[in-house]
């Protein structure tokens, strides 16, 4: 028996995989140049192609809060459970949450 794999990227074969139609675009500028403010709540929705400040797995499609900035990336507020987390994310894999 093979040991199962423990990596970063371990059991995202679906999570991580752009759709048919998406397959090899880059993300539109219009979601890359969006500023975020301290308040602001965002949808993280990692890019696959872009492996440079991509989150976790397991706070894919999670609605968070911006806290801060940090270089280029977002400090972004997500509820794990019942224990708030601050993630760094680059603004490639988040955007905007509309109600």
């Amino acid at each position: 028996m093979v040991k199962a794999p423990k990596g970063w990227r371990h059991r995202t074969r679906h999570i991580y995989r752009k759709r048919v139609r998406e397959k090899g675009a880059v993300p539109p500028l219009s979601l890359v140049l969006i500023d975020y403010k301290p308040g602001d709540k965002v949808i993280i929705d990692p890019n696959p192609a872009i492996w440079s400040g991509l989150p976790h797995r397991r706070f894919c499609g999670k609605v968070g809060e911006v806290v801060g900035k940090r270089g280029k990336a977002y400090l972004v507020k997500v509820r794990d459970g019942d224990v708030y987390k601050t993630i760094i994310v680059r603004p490639e894999h988040l955007r905007p949450f509309k109600q």
